[in-house]
């Protein structure tokens, strides 16, 4: 999950406690069907886009997809999700794309994408780039 840090930050979502935030105003479609995909307990990268580029830590969902309150006209959703940890390093986009392993990633392919799925194998590869 991607998020620009001068608009929301890891520090800004472990601010909000364990009520979590609504993850809102995603606006493309791709990426509102990967929230919808979204299960409760499911773990998602936090990512400072265009500032920083690097996965900066973990958040958890605690709420299923349900409308956007930002969205006007009630065709995106949104989902609430509650800090869970920031990582020991950041893994920034440069080190991520340096990994052949990770090549095929929706965040090398597909950048400007705000929400976007990672497999596991890829999950477990990036979190221990995180700790070395």
């Amino acid at each position: 999950m991607k998020s620009e840090p001068d608009v929301w930050s890891i520090d800004q979502q472990k601010k909000a406690g364990v009520k979590g935030a609504p993850w809102d105003g995603v606006r493309n479609y791709q990426a509102a069907k990967n929230l919808k995909n979204m299960q409760k307990g499911d773990l998602c990268f936090f990512y400072h886009s265009n500032i920083g580029k690097e996965i900066v830590g973990v958040v958890e969902i605690i709420k299923t997809a349900f409308i956007d309150k930002t969205d006007k006209e009630g065709r995106f959703v949104a989902v609430q999700v509650k800090f869970k940890e920031k990582l020991e390093k950041t893994v920034t986009l440069e080190n991520i794309k340096k990994n052949k392993t990770l090549n095929h990633l929706a965040l090398v392919k597909q950048s400007r994408l705000s929400v976007m799925p990672i497999d596991y194998k890829s999950w477990k590869t990036i979190y221990k780039i995180s700790t070395i």
